[in-house]
């Protein structure tokens, strides 16, 4: 049967030591030390004030040597069709071709849609759409064809992996106020997971008016000092901010 579910995120795998490797790779930049050298002298205080240091001028570059993979779960085909404009990633997405859905599929469901009392017609049109695939599948329709009637709403799976300055970038477009309610609810719990790692990398990661002015200008939603407050207990909660 057809059914609502809601956005997991798991962080599946990432660099060893993130944090030690970018700072590695930027002390480089500015000594003629061996690398094994450098890396035996490394400190974790050292490690986190050059990090910070590095994020802080925009020496970004170290951060590409840095990759989070994640596992995401209950988000719709609309989320991942904008998901897959950042180029500087990798994706394997659940195929609606090989895998089939002929005891029907997960969706997902706009809380606008609810607040206008739309829910349930929403759902009973995901019903009759989920009896028509099958019904087309159990017809001898190939699957890469039936699934020509499945919605943007159709939940899909799928694997995300990012190195950390993409990731910077990520957050800033992504958990804006204007971004799309979904794909932001999910690059939240992203960030979530990448500062429970490396803190330093992510300290100020987030949407761009939080440690600065609005990037928007004209299309700005206006809330940057509630973004902001919303951050700080966001980034306090996490440990961050004291």
């Amino acid at each position: 049967m057809a059914k609502a579910v809601d956005v997991k995120v798991c962080l599946l795998r990432h660099t060893y030591d993130p944090e030690n490797l970018a700072a590695l790779a930027a002390k480089l930049c500015y000594t003629d030390s061996d690398i094994q050298g450098l890396n035996e002298k490394l400190s974790r205080v050292d490690v986190e004030s050059f990090i910070e240091k590095i994020v802080r001028i925009g020496h970004h570059s170290v951060l590409e040597h840095v990759s989070f993979s994640f596992g995401v779960e209950g988000v719709s085909r609309a989320l991942t069709h904008q998901l897959v404009r950042h180029r500087l990633a990798s994706y394997s997405q659940k195929s609606q071709r090989y895998v089939k859905h002929t005891e029907g599929f997960d969706y997902i469901i706009p809380e606008s849609v609810s607040a206008h009392n739309m829910g349930e017609k929403f759902e009973k049109l995901m019903k009759e759409i989920s009896n028509l695939y099958a019904e087309m599948i159990n017809a001898g329709i190939p699957g890469e064809d039936a699934r020509y009637i499945l919605p943007n709403a159709c939940e899909t799976k799928i694997i995300i992996t990012m190195n950390a300055r993409e990731l910077l970038h990520f957050f800033r477009i992504r958990c804006c106020n204007r971004a799309q309610w979904e794909i932001r609810k999910m690059a939240e719990m992203m960030l979530e997971e990448c500062l429970k790692v490396a803190p330093s990398i992510f300290s100020k990661a987030g949407p761009g008016c939080v440690f600065g002015p609005c990037p928007e200008n004209e299309f700005t939603c206006g809330k940057a000092q509630e973004v902001r407050e919303r951050y700080k207990k966001f980034l306090k909660e996490s440990g961050r901010l004291n």
